[in-house]
């Protein structure tokens, strides 16, 4: 609740600054600006002149505001939020009621934009004490991140205290859906350990959509950092026997790894390389033609292709890695369908300059992993 104390300071400052009173505003032309802005200060003075008069709307328009951030870009997202919040902290300060019923409906629609529901959701918290209790169990599958993460928490707690109780098939049948439903690393690793505990094995790289086997070919010349936009052969030709290389000619090798994330330390599966370029290939077998996200994690330069578009690109050496670190929005065709990374490494010589090495999934926009229904991801 760090933000909404801090809203409700400053709308207290600006009540006693001002003395005004909440009036009836037209939302849509006062949220027009706000949506309007951009980076670089684009729109920021428009903004926060219709700001000021939005977050003197009368309590009964907050879904009104709320809804302003359907489809907004996250810049917009803030402001509105913002202005939600000064609203509702203005009303609550001087007694007012929220129209509480309103917000709960509003919470309900998961065609809201995520951000405004989980407002929605902070508000009727803060003035029902069964909120939670009644409203999150419910979002185990909910298109907010936050709303799940909250609803995975709460059943990760039942299941710890079935478990505490010695009611070992409820605590496995707990933990079993909150593991489906978490999209969070952190909350997953801690139900697949809970599982595991208990006899009931979950595969972390299979609930993610890890891509586990490989093809690899290297190593390509990146001395000074200059082969990173080279098309060396695999951009043009994936199906060449052998490759002109760094040293030589070079061949695909057939790589797994044994990573429960996924992760391929190409020092591990090639050799150690400086001032080279590896790529990688999978073959991604998907039911339909559908919408996907390629998600890739990397601490080198990177680029990835599916089936010969470029969705990522990032010329950026040892600036640290992560899971989803860099997301890509492609389309899977029916079929097969092919993943091609290209890995970057410098020439650096520090102790933290050496890793070598990426993780990619494929999901969904929610991070649900899109299933490959291939018995081998790379052939």
């Amino acid at each position: 609740m760090n933000r909404l104390a801090l809203t409700a300071s400053l709308c207290m400052v600006a009540a006693i600054a001002t003395a005004g009173l909440a009036e009836q505003v037209d939302v849509d032309k006062l949220a027009a600006p706000l949506r309007a802005v951009g980076p670089q200060n684009q729109g920021q003075a428009e903004a926060a002149e219709a700001w000021r008069e939005l977050a003197w709307a009368e309590v009964e328009q907050l879904p009104a505001i709320l809804a302003a951030m359907d489809g907004a870009n996250p810049l917009a997202i803030n402001w509105l939020r913002a202005a939600a919040d000064a609203v509702a902290a203005r009303a609550v300060q001087a007694g007012q009621p929220l129209p509480l019923e309103q917000l709960e409906t509003f919470l309900q629609n998961t065609k809201h934009q995520p951000e405004a529901r989980v407002t929605a959701y902070e508000w009727i918290a803060r003035l029902d004490d069964d909120a939670e209790s009644r409203l999150i169990p419910q979002k185990l599958n909910d298109p907010s991140m936050e709303l799940r993460h909250r609803a995975v928490a709460m059943a990760t707690a039942k299941g710890e205290a079935a478990l505490k109780a010695e009611q070992k098939a409820d605590a496995v049948e707990l933990f079993a859906e909150a593991f489906e439903a978490s999209r969070d690393l952190e909350q997953a690793k801690k139900l697949a350990k809970h599982l595991e505990d208990l006899g009931e094995k979950r595969s972390l790289a299979d609930h993610f959509g890890f891509v586990m086997q490989w093809k690899l070919v290297a190593p390509f010349d990146n001395v000074d950092k200059k082969g990173f936009d080279v098309p060396y052969g695999p951009e043009s030709d994936l199906a060449a026997a052998t490759y002109a290389g760094k040293e030589g000619e070079v061949k695909w090798i057939e790589h797994t790894t044994e990573d429960s994330l996924g992760l391929v330390d190409l020092n591990e599966a090639l050799a150690r390389h400086k001032g080279a370029i590896c790529y990688a290939l999978a073959e991604f077998h998907s039911q339909q033609d559908r919408d996907c996200e390629i998600r890739i994690g990397c601490i080198n330069a990177n680029k990835v292709w599916l089936n010969g578009e470029l969705l990522i690109s990032n010329h950026v050496y040892h600036a640290g890695r992560g899971m989803d670190q860099y997301r890509g929005v492609g389309q899977l065709k029916a079929g097969v369908n092919r993943i091609l990374v290209k890995v970057a490494q410098n020439e650096q010589t520090e102790q933290w300059a050496q890793d070598w090495q990426f993780q990619l999934r494929v999901c969904d926009s929610l991070g649900t992993a899109i299933p490959n229904s291939a018995t081998n991801n790379a052939k």
